[in-house]
């Protein structure tokens, strides 16, 4: 049984790597020829065009087609296998098709676990790399203004900017306010708001603070002012698409901080956390109904199953994105909007698991 295990496990990931290997080549090629006036005007090395770049664009690639190839993979090799009677003859020797399917999941775990370490510690390492080629050598693509920010800074301190530049590292109208147990402790507001790269400070110009104490408010002015808020300017500038430059630690830690920020981007982070261990589960799921369509001989030939197995893995990415939809502007939670998809394409799988021919 060992013979055929390797065997089945090879067809698999060879299939895959192979089908990979191809669409990462026409990804490059695309891209060289998307970019190649930047790299004329801003003439990086070669050597950084290869190794900072396209050596880690790459697996950003391969992990978000891991799924769709795992599955195209499955059904390809499993319909040639079944066309030419080669699954007919292994279950008349008496292996069982329950047995049959181990060498898949075997290899589905594999491209599972290769996803998920992808995705939580090796991307976000590569993206560094790549933004910081893009940085020296291409258009910065990052946020150049934000407005109507709201974020808690502390407990009890809430913070709100009408516009910030991230250039400039300077804001407009900018408003302090604290809580205690009473209600509001203190205001402050001002015209503009610029930080310091040198001190660490932030300079407030034409403030205006109110002390609320119980006898009445105490009201302060004052042209100028440097204070130390725990602030950064890139607070200011949180994107759901700075999550691909974090570990799952970081993006935990993330979380939290926005958590206590009050930050309006939170539920996409958190979809973003529950994602990286949900994707690399569907490579399994997809695997089981990989099989189930493809093991047996049918007249339509590999044609007919795969054009049934991309109908089947483009419902599945779409009814991710619709869930996702949902858990973003609805109430839906972010952790069953994220494992619907594979909990309802599992059992989908297993029912066809269950009337296979065996």
């Amino acid at each position: 049984m060992k013979k055929l295990d390797l065997y089945i496990i090879r067809k698999f990931l060879g299939t895959f790597f192979y089908a990979i290997a191809l669409l990462a080549v026409i990804i490059i090629i695309f891209d060289i020829s998307e970019k190649i006036d930047e790299f004329l005007e801003r003439k990086p090395p070669l050597q950084a065009i290869i190794f900072q770049y396209y050596a880690n664009f790459i697996p950003y690639f391969i992990n978000l087609f891991s799924a769709l190839f795992t599955f195209i993979s499955v059904i390809f090799f499993t319909s040639r296998l079944a066309a030419n009677t080669e699954i007919i003859a292994i279950l008349n020797s008496g292996v069982s098709f329950r047995r049959l399917l181990r060498p898949y999941l075997v290899a589905s775990l594999f491209l599972a676990l290769m996803s998920f370490a992808l995705t939580n510690f090796v991307i976000p390492e590569t993206s560094k790399n790549m933004q910081e080629f893009q940085r020296h050598y291409l258009k910065s693509q990052r946020k150049a203004s934000a407005s109507n920010i709201h974020m808690q800074i502390s407990p009890g301190v809430f913070a709100y900017v009408e516009s910030f530049d991230m250039r400039e590292k300077k804001g407009i109208r900018f408003t302090l306010e604290g809580y205690d147990t009473s209600g509001m402790a203190f205001k402050l507001s001002g015209d503009h708001l610029r930080w310091d790269s040198i001190t660490g400070m932030w300079t407030i110009e034409n403030w205006v603070k109110r002390r609320i104490r119980e006898k009445g408010e105490i009201i302060t002015r004052g042209a100028k002012a440097d204070t130390l808020l725990n602030l950064r300017p890139e607070d200011f500038a949180v994107d759901v698409d700075d999550a691909i430059y974090m570990n799952y630690r970081e993006l935990r830690e993330f979380i939290d901080a926005e958590k206590l920020r009050g930050s309006g981007n939170l539920m996409k982070f958190q979809i973003e956390k529950h994602k990286r261990i949900a994707f690399p589960f569907a490579t399994i799921v997809l695997t089981l109904i990989g099989v189930a369509l493809s093991s047996r001989k049918v007249r339509g030939g590999i044609g007919l199953n795969l054009g049934i197995g991309i109908t089947i893995c483009f419902a599945f990415i779409m009814f991710m994105q619709v869930t996702t939809v949902f858990a973003t502007f609805g109430n839906l939670p972010p952790v069953i909007a994220v494992w619907i998809p594979n909990v309802i394409f599992g059992l989908l799988g297993i029912y066809l698991l269950r009337v296979a021919p065996k």
